[in-house]
C-alpha cells in the first residue's frame, strides 16, 4: 500500500509523521523549507502534560534538553499577589501537573532529529504541493521546486499551517476572526524574583505595563516575557520596547537588572476552524485546521492532539482497512473539541478584555477572572483541560455490565503504573501511540507476584481468552489499582489514551462490542492495490 503524504514539516506534521512510524506506517513528509529551522529564542511553545508524554514518546529529547517544566504559577494584580500555585512534584501538596516551556525551533529540531532515525519517514525537504487529485484507491499530490514531482500516496494530510495550499486545493472555508489579541514579545536573560515560576501580572501599576503582563521561564534565566496590546493602532517601536522592558524589570525587581536581550517580535492571535476536517483521503491537522492562542490557550496542544488523534485511525487503515465512521470520527471528535474550546475563549474574551457590561455584574471579579485565566495558561477548565470523546461516533453502546471508574468514557485515562506482558512496571502512557487496544485488569497485590503465577490464577485466563478474540489487536495489562475503580474492574483504552468503557469484572461480550464500536464497527470491503481487504481479516502486528 502506498505511504501517507504529510504536507507540512511543522512540529505538527513531524509528529504525525512519527506517530505513524511507531505503528508500522510508512510516509513521505513534504518540507516546503530547507529542512532547518532559523532559531528564534521569542518564539516559544507550551506543552501540557499530555501533549509533552505524546513528544517524550515519539523520541524528541528537546523536553529534557531545552525545556523547563514550571514549578508555579502566580497571578498578580497592580501591587498585590492574587494567587500562588504549586506546579510539579511540590512536598505536602497535590499539585497540578507542570506545563514543559521551551522554544519551538528546539521543538521542531528534536522531532527532525527522531525523524532522521526512521527508516519509515522520507523527508523530502523544498517540496511545494501545487495540485492534489483523488480517487477511490489514493491521491496524487504535485511537487514544484528543484525535485518538482508526482507523488501517490494512501492518504494525504495537510499539516501545512494557517495559509494552508491543502486546504484551498480541497476549497474548505476556514471561518473566523482576525486579531483577536495582539502581544508585544521580548525573550531576554535575566534573574527575575520567580525563579522557574510562570507569572501573570494584570493592571501592573507602571505607566508601560499594559493590561496583562506574562512571564514564562526558560532554562539558563532566560524569560519569555508578552504585553498584552490594545486590539489595534499602538505601533510597537524598538524605543517603546525597550522602554517597556526597562520598566517592568524595576517593577518587578525594585530597580532595572542586568540583561540581555534576545529576541523580540509582535504576533497577532487569530480565532479560525476549518469548516472540513476531512474530504475523502484528505485530511487537514495543526494550524490548517483552526487558529487558537488567546487568554494562554495553546494552539501547538491542540495541533498534537490532532496528529494522535489521526494516526491509530490511518494507521488501523492503511495495515487492515478501516470503516468510514473511524475516519469520520477524527473529524466528528478533534472539531467538537477544538470548537468547544474557542467557543469557551470567545464567551471569556468579553468579560476578561472589555469593560462594562457582564464584568461590571459578575461578584468577585478579580478572583474569577484570574481562574479563566490561569485554566488557559496551566491546561485546566474549558480554556485548557484535554479534550474528552464523550458523544464520540466510536463510543459503545452503555451496557449493565459498565462500571464508573474516576474517568469518564471518552475521556484521557490517569497515567497509574502497570505491568506489562513482559513483566516489567511502566508507566501506562508509555504504552499508548502502538496501533492496538489496551485491556488493563485492576487488581491489587499483584505487582508483589511472579508474573508466572497471576497469569495463570483467578481470572486471568479468561481475560486472556476475552482478549486474543477480540475484533481488534489489543494489549493486555495489570494495574495494582485505577481511581474509583474496585478490584477485577476492567478497562478497555484506545491507542492515543482515551476511555473506551470500564467493566465490572470480565465481560467478554461487552468487552468484544465495545473494542468493536472503538474500531469504528466492521469495515467495508473495498480494494486496495488490486486486492480486497474485509472486516474478517485480523489486525496486523505494526510494532
Amino acid at each position: 500500500m502506498d505511504p501517507v503524504i504529510v504536507v507540512g514539516a511543522g512540529p505538527v506534521g513531524l509528529a504525525l509523521s512519527l506517530a505513524l512510524a511507531a505503528q508500522g506506517v510508512p510516509s513521505v513528509l513534504l518540507d516546503e523549507g530547507p529542512g532547518k529551522d532559523e532559531p528564534r529564542p521569542a518564539r516559544t511553545v507550551v506543552l501540557r502534560e499530555d501533549t509533552a508524554d505524546l513528544v517524550e514518546r515519539l523520541g524528541c529529547p528537546a523536553l529534557h534538553d531545552e525545556g523547563l517544566r514550571w514549578t508555579g504559577w502566580r497571578s498578580v494584580r497592580r501591587k498585590q499577589l492574587v494567587r500562588a500555585v504549586p506546579l510539579g512534584d511540590a512536598e505536602g501538596t497535590v499539585p497540578l501537573p507542570s506545563p514543559v516551556h521551551l522554544p519551538q525551533h528546539a521543538l521542531t529540531g528534536g522531532l527532525r532529529a527522531a525523524v532522521a532515525a526512521r527508516d519509515l519517514v522520507t523527508m523530502v525537504p523544498l517540496s511545494r504541493i501545487d495540485t492534489l487529485e483523488q480517487d477511490p484507491h489514493g491521491v496524487t499530490v504535485h511537487t514544484r521546486g528543484p525535485g518538482s514531482t508526482w507523488w501517490r500516496g494512501s492518504y494525504v494530510v495537510g499539516c501545512d499551517g494557517a495559509r494552508s495550499t491543502v486546504r484551498k486545493l480541497l476549497d474548505i472555508r476556514f471561518s473566523g476572526r482576525t486579531a483577536v489579541e495582539r502581544h508585544a514579545v521580548a525573550a531576554l536573560r535575566a534573574e527575575l524574583p520567580w525563579p522557574g515560576e510562570a507569572v501573570l501580572h494584570r493592571s501592573p501599576p507602571w505607566r508601560s505595563g499594559g493590561a496583562e503582563i506574562t512571564a514564562r521561564p526558560l532554562p539558563g534565566d532566560v524569560w519569555r516575557l508578552d504585553w498584552l496590546l490594545p486590539p489595534r493602532g499602538e505601533l510597537v517601536t524598538p524605543d517603546a520596547l525597550v522602554t517597556r522592558i526597562r520598566d517592568t524589570l524595576e517593577g518587578w525587581c525594585g530597580e532595572t537588572p542586568a540583561y540581555e536581550l534576545l529576541d523580540t517580535g509582535v504576533y497577532t492571535l487569530h480565532h479560525r476552524l476549518a469548516r472540513r476536517w476531512r474530504s475523502q483521503r484528505a485530511f487537514l491537522a495543526g494550524d490548517a485546521a483552526h487558529l487558537l492562542g488567546a487568554l494562554g490557550t495553546q494552539g501547538l496542544d491542540e495541533g498534537l492532539r490532532d496528529a494522535e488523534n489521526l494516526a491509530w485511525k490511518l494507521a488501523q487503515a492503511w495495515h487492515q482497512s478501516a470503516s468510514e465512521l473511524l475516519l469520520d470520527s477524527y473529524q466528528a471528535e478533534r472539531r467538537a473539541a477544538v470548537a468547544s474550546r474557542l467557543r469557551a475563549a470567545d464567551q471569556s474574551l468579553p468579560i476578561l478584555r472589555g469593560g462594562g457590561g457582564l464584568r461590571t455584574l459578575v461578584p468577585g471579579t478579580a478572583r474569577g477572572h484570574d481562574t479563566l485565566l490561569a485554566d488557559g495558561h496551566l491546561g485546566c477548565g474549558p480554556l485548557g483541560a484535554p479534550p474528552s470523546y464523550t458523544h464520540s461516533p466510536l463510543s459503545p453502546r452503555h451496557a449493565e455490565a459498565h462500571a464508573t471508574v474516576g474517568t469518564a468514557p471518552g475521556a484521557p485515562v490517569i497515567d497509574v503504573r502497570v505491568t506489562a506482558p513482559d513483566g516489567k512496571a511502566v508507566r501506562l502512557r508509555d504504552r499508548l501511540g502502538q496501533g492496538h487496544l489496551l485491556v488493563i485488569l485492576v487488581a491489587p497485590g499483584t505487582g508483589v507476584w511472579d508474573r508466572r503465577h497471576w497469569m495463570t490464577a483467578g481470572v486471568m485466563p479468561r481475560l486472556v481468552d476475552a482478549v486474543e478474540a477480540l475484533p481488534v489487536r489489543a494489549e493486555l495489562l495489570v494495574a495494582e489499582s485505577y481511581p474509583g475503580a474496585t478490584a477485577h474492574t476492567v478497562l478497555l483504552v484506545r491507542p492515543d489514551g482515551h476511555l473506551v468503557a470500564a467493566f465490572g469484572g470480565v465481560r467478554p461480550a461487552e468487552l468484544f462490542a465495545a473494542a468493536d464500536a472503538a474500531r469504528g464497527g466492521a469495515d467495508t470491503a473495498h480494494e486496495d492495490d488490486g486486492r480486497t481487504t474485509t472486516s474478517s481479516d485480523r489486525t496486523a502486528d505494526v510494532n
